[in-house]
């Protein structure tokens, strides 16, 4: 049982979704350094299904996922992946600029509507007039149930033969004669293909395996859970987002749930959330409601892991043989995992782009980790400063 076809290490739901997608034809081992999978940035999430959101490929793999997400196999889960929600874009008279530069722009206009004041403070009664000068309403966004969706990926690896390993943490990644070999603390495991899926953590499995990395930026966000207004119904809210990203909140389990959207810089590590960010979410939320928080019935953080431009690295590195990128997925990991779980079985398996993916816009060379190692394009002020 120490052999495979192939070596995925990370438990989240990028490793669990690929390891699950490749089970069908492959042997293939799943490892994971926690004592359960998820407990990182998977665990940690609070997914929004949204095409509006991110770089162009990341939406395109957004709308490659949506079948998935909202007509999934029986067999694969049997409560829905969904649920209502939609997103309420709000600005404030000296953000109405931003708030007009992004209902322009082309993947936004068709999947938003344009509404005035009186309808968002119907929509959301505790928004404080002054702090809404316009909106926008998304009505496609729905709520991700993440735990749900990892756990069916989990057990699709599982009726497929997959082996997962748990509390095994790779110290060493060793290659020859054509095959890797994963040290752990008390095993080793042996495949041709090993797939980086670690999150946080993917350019410290790469440096073990003598692989350059992709520069990935992990990054805190932070969430906190306060008591919803006394006598209001909040179910059918959206989740209200400062067009700025400055703030957001949303109704979770009959409580509300808030976040600064900080991206702070930060070590790979078992992040928690700082009491700084904790006043800055309440501070700015309750600047823009009237929304009185008087105690955090739950707080935590999670990480956001990124390259220099925000789009998931997916691929075979061009360096070193069998050694494959799953990461860098920021804050889309969740609603693109599908169409990235199935891109990824089908490169393993030397066949290339999937033909739905393609049609939705998605590009090998928008993923690829070889578009991190190219020179950055030669420009005039870039000449001039090499002359000098």
């Amino acid at each position: 049982m120490d052999r495979f076809d192939i070596i995925v290490i990370g438990g989240g739901l990028a490793g669990a979704s690929a390891a699950a997608e490749l089970a069908a034809s492959h042997k293939v081992l799943l490892l994971e350094a926690e004592r359960q999978p998820g407990y990182h940035s998977t665990g940690r999430s609070a997914a929004l299904f949204s095409e509006t959101y991110g770089a162009p490929v990341v939406r395109s793999l957004s709308q490659a996922s949506r079948p998935l997400f909202f007509n999934p196999p029986a067999q694969f889960a049997a409560a829905p992946l969904v649920g209502p929600r939609g997103v309420m874009y709000i600005a404030s008279e000296q953000q109405m600029q931003s708030l007009r530069e992004f209902e322009s722009a082309d993947h936004v206009g068709a999947r938003v509507k344009r509404i005035e004041r009186e309808q968002a403070l119907q929509i959301c009664p505790i928004l404080r007039p002054e702090c809404v000068a316009g909106a926008l309403y998304e009505t496609g966004a729905c709520d991700i149930d993440v735990h749900g969706l990892h756990q069916a990926y989990l057990r699709m690896l599982r009726a497929r033969g997959g082996v997962t390993v748990m509390s095994s943490r790779v110290t060493r990644l060793e290659y020859a004669a054509r095959e890797w070999t994963a040290i752990t603390d008390d095993a080793r495991y042996f495949a041709p293909v090993v797939i980086n899926a670690a999150g946080a953590w993917a350019d410290e499995i790469a440096s073990l395996a003598g692989v350059a990395g992709i520069e990935l930026q992990p990054c805190r966000r932070t969430a906190l859970l306060v008591a919803a207004p006394a006598g209001v119904e909040i179910g059918s809210w959206p989740l209200v987002l400062d067009i700025e990203e400055q703030f957001y909140f949303k109704p979770d389990a009959g409580l509300l749930l808030l976040s600064p959207a900080d991206e702070t810089p930060v070590e790979p590590s078992d992040v928690q959330p700082e009491e700084w960010d904790i006043a800055v979410a309440i501070d700015r939320v309750c600047s823009a409601t009237t929304l009185d928080v008087r105690h955090v019935k739950h707080k935590w953080a999670g990480l956001r892991n990124f390259v220099a431009d925000r789009t998931p690295v997916v691929g075979f590195d061009a360096n070193v043989p069998g050694f494959f990128w799953l990461a860098a997925q920021g804050g889309y990991g969740v609603q693109t995992a599908p169409a990235m779980a199935r891109l990824a079985a089908s490169l393993v398996r030397g066949q290339g782009l999937p033909e739905d993916l393609a049609t939705c816009g998605v590009t090998l060379e928008a993923l690829s980790p070889d578009r991190l190692r190219r020179p950055a394009p030669l420009t005039r002020s870039s000449l001039a400063s090499a002359q000098r």
